[in-house]
């Protein structure tokens, strides 16, 4: 038998995206993974992973904290993605999903929050915020959600750079809420790649575009934005060239943080 992976060795202050939308944060001691989504490429029902995690789920063992945007769809919560969040000592998440997964969950509404120890000694402050899942005009359900319930997050604490975890968001309306309820958020995580699926909303975005990622970034005039879920799944419409683009035509160029898989960017401004 082979030896285990290593940890992956800390970086404070700083996020890597893995794969999809799977995004590794390292925040005052504490290792932070959202939206886990570790399975080898191959079919989930309807939706298709084209590539697997640049860093397994066992080389991130220690993490404190998982975040979960939605359990609804494989592209944020596959099969492995499934087992680490809930073997991790905590994962946050919507309310519904909470109530299917049981274990660590604990459910936010949006604006509702949760405080979490930090290693250092300070304090984390999780902030549930909304997402809406397709167009403005998707049809909502009983519960006013489009497609299903999804929440971002935004993550804060003294001597802590303010970060935002978009979740699977197409809506700058509500991208601006946040921004003016929330000011001063220095690092935002936004999933992007315009994912569109077959028969849904007129094939039109699921997540942000390139095109809506950059207003997203100066909606909320974050000096750092990182793009996630961009590359990985069939149904990903726009990958990394498309974002860089649309951020070069907004003059923004110097606001994204963008780089392969696996590699640590820094969340301070």
């Amino acid at each position: 038998m082979g030896s285990p992976s290593p940890l992956l060795p800390r970086h404070d202050g700083s996020a890597m995206v893995v794969g999809g939308p799977t995004t590794v944060l390292d925040l005052g001691g504490l290792r932070i993974v959202s939206d886990p989504t570790f399975d080898a490429p191959g079919p989930h029902g309807y939706l298709t992973k084209t590539e697997g995690p640049a860093v397994t789920g066992e080389r991130l063992a220690d993490v404190g904290l998982v975040l979960v945007s939605h359990d609804n769809h494989a592209d944020n919560f596959d099969d492995s993605g499934r087992a680490f969040a809930l073997a991790a000592p905590l994962l946050l998440t919507t309310t519904g999903g909470a109530k299917r997964l049981g274990g660590p969950a604990k459910g936010l509404a949006a604006w509702d929050t949760h405080g979490l120890g930090r290693p250092d000694g300070g304090l984390l402050t999780v902030t549930a915020v909304p997402a809406v899942h397709g167009p403005e005009d998707g049809e909502r359900d009983p519960e006013g959600e489009v497609n299903c319930q999804v929440v971002g997050f935004v993550l804060a604490g003294e001597g802590l750079p303010t970060v935002y975890v978009s979740g699977d968001n197409a809506s700058i309306g509500t991208v601006a809420e946040i921004a003016r309820r929330i000011p001063g958020i220095d690092a935002a995580v936004l999933h992007a790649g315009a994912a569109r699926v077959p028969g849904k909303f007129r094939e039109r975005p699921v997540s942000l575009d390139g095109v809506r990622a950059a207003a997203a970034a100066a909606v909320l005039g974050t000096p750092v934005n990182i793009p996630a879920h961009y590359t990985g799944w069939a149904h990903f419409t726009e990958g990394r060239d498309a974002i860089e683009h649309a951020f070069d035509d907004a003059g923004l160029t110097s606001l994204l943080a963008i780089a392969d898989h696996g590699t640590w960017l820094s969340l301070k401004p």
